[in-house]
């Protein structure tokens, strides 16, 4: 087998063992069932990942590194004013979620932070990674729109970026377990008022 090959077939096992446990959450998706989603061989589970907590530290990197090129991308847009970045950029993923046919199967890094930062280290370690580095691109963005004078000179763009990360967590927990928008909602109608100058 070329390493083409192999490259693809962990890559199928990761995309499609990261919506498993997305769906039943890390205790819940089990390895036989991670391979039957990925239709490979279970021997072939081992080949490329030493556990199943080493299989969730790597989904995590699958699956959030692209999303956050994007997010750096959405919040660095040159033809858009700071403030209307990130007002967009949530907007947006609000939208998306609202056309989803099962909201509670989006908060992956939620699921697994809930289920395993305690219990595993490695995986505690690799969620609070994904989520500082989210957190610093929000930051980078609110001292841009405070120096545009979109927000107050005397706002602490640090605690503002923690903040709006914090809620939009919560935003999206709430929605995993009562399976409706309403937290997403109520995230995106208060966000304008956290950024006014």
């Amino acid at each position: 087998m070329n390493s083409s090959n192999r490259l693809d077939k962990r890559d199928l096992i990761l995309a499609k063992g990261a919506e498993v446990m997305t769906r039943r959450g890390y205790h819940g998706a089990g390895v036989q069932e991670i391979v039957q989603a990925a239709g490979v061989p279970k021997g072939s589970f081992y080949h490329y990942f030493a556990s199943k907590e080493d299989f969730a530290v790597q989904a995590l990197q699958q699956v959030y590194g692209p999303r956050l090129q994007r997010y750096a991308q959405a919040l660095a847009n040159p033809a858009l004013s700071p403030r209307t970045r990130i007002l967009r950029y949530y907007q947006e993923l609000a939208e998306h979620f609202s056309q989803a046919e099962r909201l509670q199967y989006h908060c992956f890094i939620g699921s697994l932070s809930f289920e395993m930062a305690e219990l595993a280290p490695p995986l505690g370690r690799a969620v609070e990674a994904i989520l500082q580095q989210s957190c610093r691109l929000l930051e980078d963005c609110l001292l841009e729109a405070q120096g545009a004078g979109e927000l107050s000179a005397e706002e602490d763009c640090g605690n503002l970026a923690s903040f709006i990360s914090y809620a939009w967590q919560g935003a999206l927990a709430r929605m995993k377990v009562a399976s409706d928008a309403r937290a997403v909602n109520a995230f995106i109608q208060r966000l304008p008022l956290l950024l006014r100058a």
